[in-house]
């Protein structure tokens, strides 16, 4: 069922990873809607997943001659979504008019690819870690979960529950407390203060310590996470994007950048990842309501929430319908 939701729909949501498209067209699904997602000489592109003339699914086909082939017919589409031709047509009988494929806006950037289902496309967000010299990128994800994102997002921004859920890696039971924070809302940004969290190996080194946790919201469906050593001046940043599947299933996908060596090679980061990240599955699948509620006044929140709670009145502000109640 096509998931409909206005503020989602103009936004740039992400598809999948840059390494998932190679020769061969593949399939996802995205906000109810099945896509082909296939590469070209001239980069990456999105159809919706249907061929006008019999209803086949064009991310079965292949690429030729930069153009997508239907796997049932052979009608070749352009990156335009012109049909350009048409096997069962006699010699110099003209393709009709309405023999198009529906494009959607697409792009590659960060390590992923990003659509947007509407006409207008907005700049997509910056994330400078990606690109810069200093950094090293980590591609992590899918990851996929039976929540809607806004549930997802809202456990990434939530501090109260490292040392609890996360006891031993991001937390010590011995160190719950969550001293107070600010939340700031500039202009284009809506970010915390930094938050002390106190972690028994934050560096790979052995010794406990606190770090210093920064929250920032880029989209409804984007946010950010900085851990800083005030000691050391290592910083590493998480980017976490979900994929709305449909109006109960979410992928999520995400960027880790260091600006020093962790000691870990790719798939160690990532298989630390998916640690942290299935202590946290198993609690936002059976969360209720399956919607986040954005009348403060549904959930008893406290001061160390403020991160949450600006995360609700942003989806409020905006009017995301997808997840919220």
């Amino acid at each position: 069922m096509l998931v409909t939701d206005k503020v989602l729909q103009e936004d740039w949501l992400v598809a999948c990873r840059s390494s998932d498209v190679g020769e061969k067209p593949i399939q996802i699904m995205l906000m109810g809607e099945r896509i082909a997602v296939f590469r070209t000489s001239e980069g990456v592109h999105a159809f919706k997943d249907l061929c006008i003339h019999r209803g086949a699914a064009l991310s079965l086909g292949e690429v030729k001659n930069d153009c997508l082939v239907c796997p049932y017919h052979a009608w070749e589409y352009n990156t335009g979504g012109e049909c350009v031709s048409i096997p069962q047509l006699p010699e110099g009988r003209a393709i009709p008019k309405k023999a198009k494929a529906i494009k959607y806006a697409c792009i590659e950037k960060y390590g992923f690819i990003w659509i947007n289902l509407a006409d207008n496309t907005p700049e997509l967000f910056s994330y400078p870690q990606a690109e810069a010299a200093e950094y090293r990128n980590v591609i992590w994800g899918p990851q996929e979960v039976e929540a809607k994102p806004p549930r997802i997002i809202e456990n990434f921004l939530d501090v109260g529950h490292l040392a609890i859920v996360h006891e031993g890696y991001l937390g010590d039971n011995s160190h719950r407390e969550i001293g107070d924070y600010q939340v700031h809302w500039e202009e284009n940004r809506i970010y915390s203060d930094e938050i002390a969290i106190f972690q028994p190996d934050p560096d790979g080194s052995g010794i406990p310590k606190y770090v210093y946790y920064t929250y920032e919201i880029l989209r409804p469906f984007t946010v950010l996470f900085t851990k800083k050593d005030r000691e050391t001046n290592q910083e590493m940043t998480i980017l976490l994007t979900i994929r709305p599947v449909d109006e109960n299933k979410s992928i999520a996908y995400g960027i880790l950048s260091f600006n020093y060596d962790p000691g870990l090679s790719d798939e160690e980061i990532v298989q630390f990842q998916n640690l942290i990240f299935a202590q946290d599955k198993p609690i936002v699948e059976n969360q209720k309501p399956e919607e986040l509620p954005l009348d403060l006044q549904v959930e008893l929140s406290l001061v160390c929430d403020r991160m949450s709670i600006a995360y609700r009145q942003y989806l409020k502000n905006l009017g995301v319908v997808l997840g919220t109640a």
